[in-house]
């Protein structure tokens, strides 16, 4: 019998949909008994979860073969090529081709030169292991270079992929029964510089809705607030179809440590995005990426954040203490104890506990459209969960009364 290859996926959004595009060129490829580990690099504490879940692997599972590419392999090839309970490393270029999973494959180690790759290829991925939403990746890699972060060596640079081909994958999608798609990338406001004629990501989504009017939800994974185009505020006021739910790159919310992560914000430019949101489209849920504890942090510098946070009314956080990546310019600053920026994260996921159960209580009386995810769960279209009287249909949008809240989710009326 058959045995199915598992595929482990650790980090953000693309990750996921890589998954999905390694789990058909694996199976492609002929590869059986495997386990996938899809790892990220984005903090050493993801590292560190990553190699602790190979070991384990490798315990539980002796005869599988045990592959490991994503970010920190990409990183780092030497480290997991050393580790004994790995039989194979893969490059993220690699990771993407079914003939680096082939038994004709017999590196140890495949991984090439990410700053080589020129253009990123598209992939028709049409199942998404037990996912509502679909995910479509319109761009990989990154040209800034903020100075925590390791992740343009792990992806490479800013690579768009065309819109012919992102519309081909959200058509075959909707006609496999999707009725949101989330567009994924590492930097997507940086989506088009690369291309002829250097659409921006606005123009792009304004094609894309144009082209599949059967589309019944459209998301962006996340945006730098500077980098937000014209076309892109137009459809985020008049387009009903993007999704009022807003994730904001914005690691934090003070002048002097987004000028030494070299961020291409600053922190009025925050305020000034999401009041401008706000006023076209009330309804919007904002959501975030932050890191405290960064190098040289005061607590009157995190007190701006913590301030941002609660005059922005971010619902949705995303929070990690500082990590020093090695090779990084903020490894050489001077740091800030572990403890402080463990507790300065803490501090910060309650206020946007508070701005979530204040936005959930401010939705009771209304009535939403809510996407189906499984069972009695489901999502408005901001991005609040919901309870459901009855187990949906997945991929069904139903309308419903909102008469309460419990534990961070709606209740929905019967």
């Amino acid at each position: 019998m058959t045995q199915k290859n598992q595929i482990v996926t650790f980090g953000c959004r693309l990750n996921i949909y890589e998954s999905e595009v390694m789990r058909e060129v694996s199976d492609q490829s002929g590869l059986e008994n495997a386990i996938i580990f899809n790892t990220c690099a984005v903090t050493s504490e993801a590292e560190r979860q990553g190699r602790q879940a190979i070991r384990k692997a490798r315990r539980e599972n002796p005869d599988k073969k045990i592959i490991v590419t994503g970010c920190a392999a990409q990183i780092n090839p030497d480290l997991y090529g050393k580790m004994p309970e790995v039989d194979q490393v893969l490059g993220n270029h690699e990771k993407m081709k079914a003939d680096s999973f082939a038994a004709t494959n017999t590196k140890k180690v495949l991984v090439n030169d990410i700053m080589s790759v020129k253009e990123t290829a598209t992939h028709l991925v049409t199942s998404f292991d037990g996912k509502t939403r679909a995910f479509v990746e319109v761009q990989n890699g990154c040209d800034h270079r903020c100075t925590f972060c390791t992740i343009p060596y792990g992806r490479g640079n800013s690579r768009s992929v065309p819109i012919g081909a992102i519309t081909e994958q959200v058509q075959k999608l909707t006609e496999e029964g999707f009725t949101e798609v989330i567009l994924t990338g590492v930097d997507v406001t940086s989506y088009g510089s690369d291309l002829p004629a250097t659409p921006t990501l606005g123009q792009m989504m304004k094609r894309l809705l144009a082209r599949v009017p059967e589309l019944k939800r459209l998301r962006l994974s996340s945006l730098d607030p500077v980098e937000v185009d014209d076309d892109l505020f137009n459809l985020i006021e008049n387009e009903p179809r993007l999704m009022p739910h807003l994730h904001i790159s914005l690691q934090a919310g003070d002048d002097m440590i987004l000028k030494r992560m070299k961020r291409r914000h600053l922190r009025q430019d925050v305020i000034d995005f999401c009041q401008k949101v706000r006023a076209m489209r009330p309804d919007v849920a904002f959501g975030a990426d932050v890191i405290t504890g960064f190098p040289t942090e005061t607590d009157h510098m995190f007190e701006n954040t913590r301030q941002l946070i609660e005059e922005c009314e971010i619902a949705y956080m995303h929070v990690f203490p500082y990590s020093p990546r090695q090779g990084t310019p903020a490894a050489k600053m001077p740091q800030v104890d572990k403890q402080i920026a463990k507790k300065r994260a803490g501090v910060l996921r309650e206020v946007g506990e508070i701005n979530l159960d204040r936005l959930l209580k401010s939705m009771v009386g209304s009535t939403q459209n809510i996407l189906v995810e499984n069972n009695n769960v489901g999502r408005c279209e901001n991005f609040a969960q919901v309870l459901l009287p009855f187990n949906g249909e997945p991929n069904q949008i139903v309308r419903g009364k909102i008469i309460g809240v419990q534990s961070n989710k709606l209740i929905m009326e019967d």
